[in-house]
């Protein structure tokens, strides 16, 4: 049996189609593979890049790991600076010198009220006038006696003169001119008396009024009319005399021991924005032992703004000194006492022991242990130990 073997010929057209295909699957390869070396590549770059800068940046860590472990502080030469030394109180204003007023007579009904509190009186004016209608008759009778007791004198010298006229002729004796001179010196002696009364009488009367003892200010009235007064009555004015006020400023022991009298002292009453210039008068020689404060008395001139009574602030001046300024900052304190840190020639702080002094708004005065030229710890003291190294940063101002 014979079989016919068919073979079929491909188109050509497929033929062309399939080597498309074929050179389009090795070009999608070619772009694959150059896509992944290009991505190798980016990511070695990067690679690199984070290696090299780890590694720089660790090596400059390590070159300044030694400043970075040493701290930077501020330090100041201080100097020497003249401070003027003030201390600072509060206190009430009073009177300087305060007098109280009353009745000092017989006393009687009050008539007139002639001042108020904040008048201005001299000394001897009155100040309330008293009822002196039976006063006044009792100065009418003896004034009266008297002009009797003058005509009697009168009338004693007039026979005397007659009588001694008549003795060389005989007509009187020796005993009448003796009797007549002893009746004419009686009768002078009763116009005395009777003036003496008068002038009694015209005092007391005068003590009935109540006048000013001396010249001042008027601060307290206690009198009205109608109102009866006498010896027991009481105060019933209050002057300041000349208008001199003070200020009884409280201190402490430590600041009464730093003032004198004569030093100056500047107040401001509450209220006012005006200054005013007093000295210290007095220094109190007692000290409360309850509060431990003592009083300085600071005198004060007349002005309306000072008012008894009122409160007030002070800045009593203590003398100049010539010494180094630090601020508070710069001051350390311990169980020893005050000290500071002073920066060495090799850069290492050493613990300097100080005695401070006045303390003003500018900072503090050292009594001893500086003498100006020394670098000394602004700030960050409390941070620091003996010995430390340190990096210094110089300021010439102290904040």
């Amino acid at each position: 049996m014979n079989y016919d073997t068919k073979i079929e010929s491909v188109p050509e057209d497929d033929a062309l189609a399939a080597g498309e295909l074929m050179s389009g699957a090795d070009e999608q390869d070619r772009v694959l593979r150059r896509r992944i070396w290009v991505a190798s590549a980016i990511a070695l770059v990067l690679m690199i890049g984070i290696w090299a800068l780890t590694h720089l940046r660790g090596g400059n860590d390590l070159a300044d790991e030694s400043d970075i472990q040493t701290p930077v502080v501020t330090v100041v030469v201080p100097g020497k600076t003249t401070v003027q030394g003030e201390i600072s109180a509060t206190g009430t204003l009073a009177a300087r010198r305060e007098m109280p007023v009353g009745s000092v007579g017989e006393g009687g009904e009050i008539r007139q009220v002639l001042v108020e509190p904040g008048d201005w009186v001299e000394q001897g004016q009155v100040l309330a006038v008293v009822d002196r209608s039976v006063q006044s008759q009792q100065i009418a009778s003896q004034a009266a006696q008297v002009d009797v007791a003058r005509a009697d004198a009168q009338l004693a010298q007039s026979n005397l003169d007659r009588a001694l006229k008549l003795v060389d002729r005989g007509f009187i004796s020796k005993a009448d001119v003796d009797r007549l001179t002893a009746e004419r010196n009686s009768a002078n002696a009763r116009v005395r008396v009777a003036q003496a009364t008068l002038g009694q009488l015209k005092a007391q009367a005068a003590r009935l009024n109540i006048v000013a003892p001396a010249a001042g200010l008027v601060l307290e009235r206690n009198a009205e009319p109608g109102q009866v007064v006498g010896g027991g009555t009481g105060v019933l004015f209050r002057l300041a005399k000349g208008g001199e006020m003070e200020l009884l400023a409280d201190l402490s022991e430590d600041d009464l021991a730093k003032l004198s009298v004569g030093v100056t002292a500047q107040v401001i009453p509450v209220g006012s924005n005006k200054t005013f210039t007093g000295q210290v008068w007095q220094i109190s020689p007692v000290i409360d032992p309850d509060n431990r404060q003592g009083t300085a008395r600071i005198a004060l001139s007349y002005a309306k703004e000072l008012r008894p009574g009122g409160f007030a602030s002070a800045t009593i001046e203590t003398g100049a000194v010539v010494a180094p300024m630090l601020p508070e900052s710069a001051i350390q304190n311990d169980d020893k006492g005050a000290f500071v840190y002073v920066v060495g020639k090799d850069n290492t702080v050493q613990r300097r022991d100080v005695k401070t002094g006045l303390v003003t708004a500018d900072g503090i005065a050292i009594r001893s242990g500086l003498n100006g030229t020394e670098k000394v710890v602004l700030r960050a003291g409390g941070f620091l130990n003996n010995g430390d190294k340190v990096q210094t940063k110089l300021v010439t101002e102290k904040n």
